[in-house]
């Protein structure tokens, strides 16, 4: 399956501090790729390099084989992005607020119709077109953004920890909006820190301070980490992981606290 996003070698500092450290991955088209990893880790810093908000202290991507650095127009039209921060006007109404992002994008106005008509139905806000954003419940706030990064039919969606604040209700059904999309050939790349959200992912970068600590799928990332390095886990909370089916969780401590041993070591 061809690659719709390549990052090779991702580095950004911020004066002395390593923001993100040598970061890699590729992303199949149609998949949806998970960074989970704490704030603070440098998940919204790799999104913003990919869109071209941040440039690379060094490193290299290419988005459905476009040069992320020197095609930046061309890419604009080809990818959706849903921000950390609730990004819409509240002061507007749900169809204004859809008729103000199709505009950005030059959307004709009958296609802009029918493409609010699928919107509004995705987000179950059908009827709601008069509503003020700011009277939205947060799962509907969400959908209604997510909506709006994808009236333009991107073919990539990058979303920056679109769950947050809002109930687990809320979050299942913004991730079948998120399978659905994928069915459609939408490849996207997600951040959270949810671990239980990773499992929606067919595959996943645990990112911790900057550093990739391990990429695979959810499953092979539970078998491989758990089981093939046993021997390794000093933590009786961890060990007592595995007496039952580990987590990815799991994984994620053991990865942290093997980390933290090699640091140790180097001192």
């Amino acid at each position: 399956m061809e690659n719709a996003i390549e990052i090779k070698n991702f580095t950004k500092l911020f004066g002395e501090f390593v923001a993100v450290n040598n970061v890699s991955f590729d992303v199949k088209r149609g998949e949806v790729f998970g960074f989970l990893g704490p704030n603070g880790s440098g998940k919204t810093t790799v999104i913003r390099m990919i869109l071209g908000l941040l440039n690379p202290t060094s490193g290299s991507g290419h988005i459905l084989g476009y040069d992320i650095m020197e095609d930046r127009e061309k890419l604009k039209s080809r990818i959706g992005y849903m921000s950390q921060k609730f990004s819409l006007y509240e002061e507007l109404t749900v169809e204004e607020n859809l008729d103000f992002y199709g505009g950005v994008y030059c959307i004709p106005k009958n296609k802009l119709k029918e493409k609010k008509k699928e919107i509004l139905k995705m987000a179950d806000l059908w009827g709601k077109e008069k509503l003020i954003v700011s009277n939205l419940s947060g799962g509907w706030k969400q959908r209604l953004a997510l909506g709006c990064s994808i009236i333009h039919e991107p073919e990539i969606l990058l979303l920056d920890e679109p769950t947050g604040g809002v109930d687990p209700i809320a979050r299942r059904q913004f991730w079948e909006i998120i399978y659905k999309l994928s069915k459609k050939g939408v490849t996207i790349l997600v951040t959270t820190h949810y671990m239980d959200e990773a499992e929606h992912c067919n595959s996943i970068g645990f990112l911790y301070y900057g550093n990739i600590l391990s990429l695979d799928t959810p499953n092979n990332m539970k078998e491989k980490i758990i089981d093939g390095n046993i021997v390794e886990i000093k933590s009786d909370s961890t060990l007592k992981a595995i007496e039952r089916k580990p987590t990815l969780e799991d994984v994620f401590v053991f990865l942290v606290e093997r980390e933290k041993s090699k640091k140790e070591v180097t001192k």
